[in-house]
């Protein structure tokens, strides 16, 4: 747009009798103009040093404007009416900020302003700000010096009143919306009491009111006295709003609560940018330091997925925290455990050979592709559900737990010796032996099952309860020649999905004190009684993010693939497990002679390949979540994995049986 404006087309076309739209759109052509290289013979060319060019090209506008007094007179002209028309404390004090204390309402807001265009029409300069400067612009503002600052100042012509009113008033609306927040009851209860004796909120507006007070006044001891109180006051604020932090770590997270603690934290923030400029001396520093700062809120809001990163970070800090805790009980240590870990497994390898069995009768109904996924889904939750109220296991679903155990368990730093490395390679060994013990115990226990049934079926009734047509059909779906390693894959993102729910569920539980509910509503405990609404609190405490990783990996695994079928996007799950149990009724269907078929084969060299990648996907997946919600960088990578091939030279049965 502006590029293609030369410097005399765009100094003549200012016009401080134009409507204001028309004065607005001159100011982003001028910027436009600014940014990119020039149509005019007579504007300099870039390359002097290494100054930017859009600073080379405000200095030679500069030239032009200080060497013409006609010329500056009607571009100060058109910048008099600028500033007389335009709310400038709209910029200082709303730029930034959601209108609404919400992530959600912010999210919508940030994706508005990407997909919708803005419009140089308009009284609020907060507004325009956004069509004036872009992020890239950053990087020649912080190189303006102090002379071509004040030569900036003296264009602009903004009358000294104007600009500090503007600042005196933004900050009094900043001061109330910190006010505000700080008497919201999300934050208010959550803070640390200690803090709020002397009410920092409430005197913070008072102070500010004083001190514009003073400002009017003209008192240079009252202005310094009741700023110097302000900024105490703002110190006070921010340590308040940052126990909520606290709390939010102990009982649950709310990614909302945490949006309105950083918008405090900003606000206050911003009205120490602007005391600076109006207490300092010389303000133009102060005040182009005030502009970077909005110039980079406008590369932030433009943001989407930094905005995310940020404010769910908490959230899977809860979530790797939890599955820390949980996921050290699925790492074996020792022979009794080890062996404790295989029973576990054997006893969930026998519920997924029922759970086998009831899918081929789903499918068998014939019922549509939605509700046959929905049974199948729900028959998954309810085996799993089984499986963790008899406290046995299902081997995949181990890996989302235990990464995040294995991340505390990260070498941090430099300097870790050897001690500290050694310990970090037994837990990876821990952690593998266990991942094989709950796999082969799932499939020594399922695989057999589902045959015996087979057999049983043909000696008792004569035939299997799972005959050739859907047998064929499995090896035809399973075979490693097929999709399946894709399919795989797919499923280890369904399992650490699943976890993520778990832990999301598990929050929003505590969050909500629905332990304490149960335990303590009145209705609750007239129809449960006292001891058994305890008893349901402390179980359901206890046990929601089991019921809630099984119900929806459940549910995933038989919805999901029929869902994105319906949009076309043809992928399917396999499971471990499951497509062992399949298999195994497949053989028990065709009989012995299946062991001849190549497919069947193929079919068996594909269940390794299902296993290691539900188990590593998954586990990866975790990690990161692990590693990303503690801040922690993956030092030393080479070392590491050159201490567990060691080990794994050294002692390679270690990975497989325990020494002890």
């Amino acid at each position: 747009m502006g590029s293609t404006w030369d410097l005399t087309a765009l100094v003549n076309a200012a016009d401080a009798r134009a409507p204001q739209a028309e004065r607005h759109l001159w100011l982003v052509r001028l910027m436009e103009w600014l940014r990119h290289a020039p149509t005019a013979p007579s504007a300099p060319a870039a390359g002097e040093g290494r100054t930017p060019l859009p600073l080379l090209r405000l200095r030679h506008l500069l030239n032009v404007v200080e060497q013409h007094p006609a010329v500056r007179a009607q571009v100060q002209g058109l910048l008099s009416a600028f500033w007389r028309d335009i709310d400038a404390a709209a910029l200082f004090a709303d730029f930034g900020f959601g209108s609404r204390l919400s992530l959600r309402s912010e999210l919508l807001g940030r994706i508005r302003r990407r997909l919708l265009p803005g419009t140089p029409e308009t009284a609020d300069l907060a507004d325009l700000f956004q069509l004036l400067f872009e992020p890239e612009d950053l990087s020649w503002i912080e190189a303006i010096d102090e002379s071509t600052l004040s030569r900036v100042a003296a264009l602009l012509a903004t009358p000294d009143a104007a600009w500090r009113a503007a600042l005196t008033e933004a900050v009094i609306i900043l001061v109330s919306a910190v006010h505000a927040s700080g008497y919201a009851p999300a934050l208010r209860l959550r803070m640390d009491r200690e803090l709020l004796v002397n009410e920092p909120f409430r005197q913070l507006t008072i102070g500010s009111n004083a001190l514009r007070q003073a400002l009017a006044d003209g008192s240079q001891d009252e202005v310094l006295q009741h700023s110097r109180m302000l900024r105490t006051l703002l110190d006070a604020c921010r340590r308040a709003a940052a126990s909520v932090s606290d709390h939010l770590e102990a009982y649950g997270v709310s990614v909302d609560i945490v949006y309105e603690v950083d918008q405090l934290r900003a606000r206050t923030r911003r009205i120490e940018l602007l005391l600076d400029a109006l207490l300092a001396p010389q303000p133009q520093p102060e005040l182009l330091r005030l502009l970077r700062e909005l110039v980079r809120v406008a590369g932030q809001q433009r943001g989407i997925r930094a905005v995310m990163a940020r404010h769910y970070s908490l959230l899977a800090r809860r979530v790797a925290e939890r599955h820390a805790e949980t996921g050290s009980h699925y790492i074996t240590r020792d022979r009794g455990e080890y062996l404790g870990m295989l029973r576990m497994a054997l006893g969930g390898g026998a519920i997924i050979a029922g759970t086998t069995f009831v899918k081929f009768a789903v499918v068998a109904i014939g019922l549509s592709a939605f509700w046959t996924g929905f049974w199948a889904g729900a028959n998954y939750a309810v085996s799993f559900l089984v499986v963790m109220l008899l406290h046995w296991t299902v081997a995949t679903k181990q890996p989302a737990m235990t990464a995040p155990a294995l991340a505390d368990s990260l070498p941090r730093g430099e300097g870790n010796d050897e001690a500290t490395l050694e310990a970090f390679v037994d837990r990876v060994v821990q952690l593998i032996r266990s991942q094989i013990a709950g796999i082969v115990g799932n499939l020594l226990a399922c695989a057999p099952l589902v045959l015996a049934v087979q057999w049983l079926a043909v000696a008792v009734f004569g035939q299997p309860l799972v005959g050739e047509p859907p047998s064929q059909y499995v090896l035809h779906s399973l075979t490693l020649l097929g999709p399946t390693a894709l399919f795989a894959a797919f499923t280890g993102v369904l399992l650490f999905a699943s976890s993520l729910v778990a832990g999301w569920a598990e929050n929003w539980f505590v969050f909500h004190r629905l332990d304490s509910a149960i335990a303590w509503n009145p209705r609750i405990v007239a129809r449960l009684g006292a001891a058994r609404a305890l008893r349901w609190a402390t179980w359901w405490r206890a046990n929601i993010s089991g019921v809630a990783a099984n119900a929806s990996l459940g549910m995933m695994l038989g919805l999901v693939p029929a869902l994105l079928g319906f949009v076309g996007v043809p992928l399917d799950v396999r499971h471990v497990t499951l497509s062992t149990g399949q298999l195994a009724a497949a053989l028990g269907g065709l009989g012995l002679q299946a062991l001849s078929m190549p497919a069947f084969w193929w079919c068996a060299a594909a269940i390794p390949v299902t296993a290691v990648l539900n188990l590593t996907v998954s586990f990866w997946l975790a990690f990161r979540v692990a590693l990303r919600s503690r801040g922690i960088e993956l030092r030393e990578r080479h070392r590491i994995g050159a201490a567990i091939q060691a080990r794994l030279r050294r002692d390679p049965l270690s990975f497989i049986w325990p020494r002890a």
